[in-house]
């Protein structure tokens, strides 16, 4: 059982975080975190470590306020019925219909050097096909979603159910800690699609305004499909106000790379909210997530650290559950963190790897003893 100490300068308290049994290379390690100010804290401190309570002691931020976010309950009807299909490979510039209902029954991929434009309003429907359905973007090409609040664009299977479909992949020519030697390039998980390279600010395109639903199809026990997936994806790519709902497994991942977003809705994914690996350096402004059926973690980080940001992130549950969990050297510069309803707030796994000074949380800065 890990040891959570927080105090607002010189005063500490000393809390209990427990491991979950996930993760065999966790060790019991201590934490301590430095909190400056005061404030309101989001839970009551444990000092007699009960395992299972509400155990991060931090001042709590504001909500975000998604009162306006009207766009992320976008869906198909039941009289909607594609009338042309999306299928093999894009290898020329194309402009979708948003008069039309496009089927997607298996895989649709933008090739190097092509852009596929989607504009407000577009539905695309997949077939339940599960790893065999999904769009991909490969190094080179490029994605405009062109959603606006009032007519988001919409991917969703026709039930959207878990696991229906691969959801959105996107590869990039950003870096990633998993590249090769001399190239920089990786072979992603999902698709076996080559990513990343050396140019930190590369243009994958931009997204906006887009809801998918009923991702995750599971490749085999280890991988599989997110509701949308940034392999290397760089700075110059643009993404906000994206909502992923009932997806198998994450809601986004990024893998390396520098992409920022913004805006970002994700509801009831079944394994992370929020996940990224491989030395991603980007910043997530503006995240609500909520959980009202069994997940793995709001946040999961992973690998070596590329010091991502976290601003303004809330999170609801209503069933429990881990929210922020930090793997091996992973870390991240959290500001404006709102968490309620989870059992374990904050969760270091492996106290072995942890690197000092790595995780930050509004200023305070965590470190094993």
């Amino acid at each position: 059982m890990k040891k959570l100490v927080l105090s607002a300068f010189a005063l500490a308290s000393i809390l209990a975080v427990s491991c979950d049994s996930e993760d065999d290379s966790a060790e019991p390690g201590n934490v301590t975190v430095i909190t400056p100010g005061g404030g309101n804290s989001s839970t009551t401190p444990d000092a007699a470590g009960t395992a299972g309570d509400n155990n991060l002691d931090y001042t709590k931020g504001t909500p975000v306020d998604i009162s306006a976010w009207t766009w992320r309950n976008a869906n198909i009807s039941a009289s909607d019925e594609a009338t042309e299909n999306l299928t093999g490979e894009l290898t020329a510039d194309r402009t979708l219909d948003a008069n039309v209902i496009y089927g997607l029954p298996g895989s649709f991929i933008v090739q190097d050097g092509v852009t596929l434009t989607i504009p407000a309003g577009t539905k695309i429907i997949a077939d339940a096909g599960g790893t065999n359905v999904f769009i991909a973007v490969l190094k080179g090409g490029k994605i405009n979603v062109q959603g606006t609040a009032a007519n988001p664009v919409i991917m969703t299977s026709e039930n959207s159910n878990t696991g229906d479909w691969g959801g959105l992949t996107i590869c990039g020519k950003a870096l990633t800690s998993a590249g090769a030697d001399g190239t920089g390039e990786a072979v992603a998980e999902v698709g076996n699609f080559a990513y990343g390279g050396s140019d930190t600010a590369d243009n994958s395109g931009s997204i906006s305004y887009l809801v998918v639903r009923g991702t995750g199809a599971s490749i085999n026990p280890e991988s599989e499909y997110n509701g949308i997936s940034f392999y290397a994806v760089g700075s110059a790519t643009t993404v906000s106000n994206i909502a992923v709902i009932d997806g198998a497994d994450d809601g986004v991942e990024f893998y390396g790379g520098s992409v920022s977003a913004t805006n970002l809705y994700l509801e009831n994914n079944e394994d992370d909210a929020i996940d990224w690996t491989e030395k991603w350096d980007g910043t997530v402004t503006n995240s609500y997530i909520l959980h009202t059926q069994n997940f793995s973690t709001v946040v999961e980080a992973d690998k070596d650290n590329g010091n991502p940001k976290l601003v303004n992130l809330t999170a609801v549950s209503t069933v429990g559950g881990t929210a922020l969990q930090f793997k091996k050297a992973s870390g991240a510069t959290v500001t404006n963190l709102s968490l309620t309803g989870y059992d374990k707030d904050f969760d270091i796994k492996d106290a072995n790897l942890f690197v000092a000074d790595n995780v930050k949380v509004d200023g305070a800065t965590a470190k094993l003893k």
